[in-house]
């Protein structure tokens, strides 16, 4: 059986750097499954973590430490990328990374990317209506949960509070509830990973260390000039509006162009939504009980994870 390692968690608990140490012990390739990561042009905010004058090959890739990186810049920012999309571009990417007799590692704390592909949804070939989403985004979220509500009352309950107050997601709702035609996936990207012996490595760590690693890398993300790269996003023509400059450490800039706030209030807002963001996927990844956990504070965790993992690999 064919086997795939997926490392997940919360946002700030290395789990890309665990992923390069992982490859280079067991021949492995990177897919990025983050959402944000997937524009071009966006790096500093989302974290890619990319070498100095990193060179993307003609197939897609980057190289770090010598290891194979996928997933990152995939599309422009104002270009629609779906977790359909998702499965056409990593499908293919993990069936020749198996051909090459190579361990696909897929990495992000994007759960929906990572459910979508293990254990497949019925509704992710339903596209995006846009328009239905512009006439749906005029309303405020008390009059989207009353529509979504009147249409199915059921899914409405099953949506935890985060998503029950979170405009895109009920949108989305509406939009799958409203249906559309479909979104071709194409016959040979199809195949049902559920059916590869998978390991899911889990990355955590106490609140307060999680807390504290998240105020650091926002902190050093403004070090890295990360105004400049949301200055040269707007230059480039690239609307607040887009699904992309929603994105932690994009939209938290809007009001200091537009000369509302400062720096101070910048940092301070783009902090408290990544701590957010975190108990969100906290949340959401410990509800699966597939996932293996591993303390990131705990003494030569990595190596800990490798002894596992070395068992898990010559079976």
């Amino acid at each position: 059986m064919k086997k795939l390692l997926i490392i997940c968690g919360s946002t700030a608990t290395g789990k890309t750097n665990l992923a390069l140490k992982l490859s280079k012990i067991f021949s492995g390739q990177i897919i990025s499954a983050d959402s944000r990561q997937v524009y071009k042009g966006m790096d500093i905010g989302t974290g890619k973590d990319l070498p100095q004058k990193a060179k993307q090959y003609k197939d897609g890739h980057y190289l770090i430490k010598k290891i194979k990186v996928w997933g990152y810049d995939l599309v422009k920012p104002n270009q629609d990328f779906s977790v359909a999309h998702f499965i056409n571009f990593a499908i293919p990417r993990i069936k020749k990374i198996w051909t090459a007799r190579e361990l696909p590692i897929l990495v992000g704390g994007t759960g929906l990317y990572l459910q979508a592909l293990t254990k497949p949804l019925n509704t992710i070939a339903i596209p995006a209506n846009q328009v239905l989403r512009q006439q749906l985004s005029k309303l405020n979220v008390l009059s989207l949960q009353k529509k979504l509500k009147k249409l199915d009352f059921d899914k409405y309950q099953k949506m935890n509070h985060s998503d029950q107050h979170n405009p895109r997601r009920l949108i989305r709702a509406i939009e799958i509830n409203l249906k559309g035609p479909t979104l071709k996936v194409k016959k040979t990207k199809r195949l049902n990973l559920a059916e590869s012996d998978q390991f899911w490595v889990g990355l955590t760590a106490n609140k307060k260390n999680l807390d504290n690693r998240v105020e650091k890398r926002v902190l050093d993300r403004i070090s890295a000039n990360s105004k400049a790269e949301v200055e040269s996003l707007i230059k480039a023509g690239y609307s607040w509006n887009l699904p992309s400059m929603s994105a932690m450490g994009y939209k938290q800039w809007q009001p200091y162009f537009k000369k509302n706030i400062n720096i101070d209030k910048v940092i301070k807002s783009w902090t408290t939504a990544e701590k957010q963001y975190l108990r969100r996927q906290i949340t959401w990844f410990h509800k699966k009980p597939y996932i293996k956990w591993f303390n990131i504070n705990s003494h030569n965790y990595p190596q800990i994870v490798v002894t596992q993992l070395k068992s898990w690999y010559t079976k």
